[in-house]
């Protein structure tokens, strides 16, 4: 099984969930700004590499965890995903794919957009830590909700 989390830039909600899936960070606790900021992906997304599925690591179930950032295509970019899965196997069994979206807050917004877009990131940084820690609930119960569905 393949599950992909998406969101606009791939570094944050996105990020924060598939770390989570494959028990990088915790799913009971809100966990510390270094631990966030320790994860290889998390507001270190480059332009140049959305549109790239990028691994993440492997679950308890054997599921591979990926992460893409869709920008302003998401059903251009999942559609095309899901029309190479069902090419090389057959249906679209086994594929989960996952909008992180609603997980976001206006602090990742505004901190996301310094960072990333802008490229200010000792000022954006910080913003997007603390909203990513706000959200931080909500993004661990909609990962709990994708694993009780995979695993039924």
């Amino acid at each position: 099984m393949i599950v992909i989390y998406n969101d606009f830039g791939g570094t944050h909600s996105s990020a924060t969930a598939a770390h989570i899936h494959v028990n990088k960070l915790p799913i009971d606790r809100i966990p510390n700004r270094e631990e966030l900021l320790s994860l290889p992906t998390f507001d270190k997304v480059n332009k140049s590499q959305h549109g790239n599925l990028i691994y993440i690591g492997e679950d308890e179930l054997g599921c591979k965890v990926y992460t893409v950032a869709c920008e302003f295509k998401p059903k251009l970019v999942i559609k095309a995903v899901e029309d190479m899965y069902k090419i090389t196997h057959g249906s679209l069994d086994g594929l989960y794919t996952i909008n992180t979206k609603h997980t976001v807050n206006i602090w990742m917004k505004i901190g996301g957009f310094f960072s990333r877009y802008l490229g200010l990131v000792s000022f954006g940084r910080p913003i997007v830590t603390h909203g990513t820690l706000k959200a931080y609930d909500n993004i661990s119960s909609l990962v709990s909700n994708v694993k009780k569905q995979i695993s039924s």
